[in-house]
């Protein structure tokens, strides 16, 4: 490891060859148990998260869909070895919050970047490897429509190199999780939702089934996720690749527990009430930030 990342986090920095170093630790962690007290307390908060999850991906008598409805939905459904690709957007922080991961090595969340188009593409490419050793299991890929627009050419490449995947296009009209992000430092929706954009006289829906289909996948649009449920039986049951789209609510629905602080920068000086107002409760949250992190 390099000395740089060894010491950035405030950590013990141990630099060295990364096999041995490990040995190491490990002959001197032999025996080593962490306290009854600190064991007992992420069990509690893990028995508090599942049901929170629980309740979080079920759909309720008139609740509008959302990301972690059709994450809970397809992560009851699928096989324990099938791959689940996402990326860019509000999906990463919804997938890594409400799936359940099922076996090791199985979900692939590209969040560092927050890489718009990587879904698809990646989704190819995981397929690809997957079908050389487990080529029974389907790879999943969680796409929003802003994703999808951007990059979706390797749904073809699928069909035409028979490599299925299931990719679920969630449509939420725009970019609603910057829209969020706006709306929580304080701002009017502006130009991340197809609906609030000024240069937009009329919205002109994409047909994604339509489009996809036109590219020799299968396609379903579904009302709810009880009708996503049984799409996506269908999609695991077929032998190409099928595209599920569904419209999900870009306000409600997002999953508001397990957040760290985020350092967001926000004006100090504005005319907008709004602003200043966000702008003192992030800057009073900053005792929540670990030092070194």
């Amino acid at each position: 490891a390099a000395r740089h990342d060894a010491g950035k986090h405030m950590s013990l920095p141990i630099v060295g060859d990364a096999r041995e170093g490990i040995t190491a630790l490990g002959a001197l962690m032999a025996g080593y148990a962490a306290p009854a007290t600190w064991l007992e307390l992420a069990q509690s908060e893990r028995r508090a998260w599942d049901k929170y999850v629980a309740d979080n991906t079920t759909q309720k008598d008139n609740q509008p869909n959302s990301y972690a409805q059709a994450i809970g939905t397809v992560n009851a459904l699928c096989d324990p070895r099938d791959r689940v690709v996402a990326a860019a957007g509000g999906l990463p922080a919804e997938v890594t919050a409400n799936w359940r991961t099922l076996d090791i090595g199985t979900v692939d969340v590209e969040f560092g970047f927050s890489c718009m188009g990587y879904e698809i593409a990646g989704g190819w490419g995981a397929r690809i490897a997957q079908a050389e050793k487990e080529p029974d299991q389907d790879t999943i890929v969680f796409c929003g429509d802003g994703s999808y627009l951007l990059m979706n050419s390797d749904i073809y490449s699928s069909v035409l190199s028979q490599k299925k995947m299931i990719v679920l296009v969630l449509d939420n009209g725009g970019f609603a999780v910057i829209n969020k992000l706006q709306n929580n430092t304080g701002n009017e929706s502006f130009n991340n939702l197809l609906s609030d954009c000024p240069t937009i006289p009329n919205v002109v829906p994409v047909d994604f089934a339509a489009h996809a289909a036109s590219m020799g996948a299968r396609t379903e649009t579904v009302a709810n996720s009880a009708e996503l449920g049984e799409a996506f039986k269908r999609a695991k049951a077929a032998d190409t690749t099928s595209v599920i789209v569904m419209t999900v609510d870009a306000y409600e629905g997002w999953t508001t527990e397990g957040h760290t602080w985020w350092e967001v920068g926000t004006p100090e000086v504005s005319d907008k009430p709004n602003v200043r107002a966000k702008h003192d409760e992030i800057e009073s949250s900053r005792s929540k930030q670990r030092v070194g992190v």
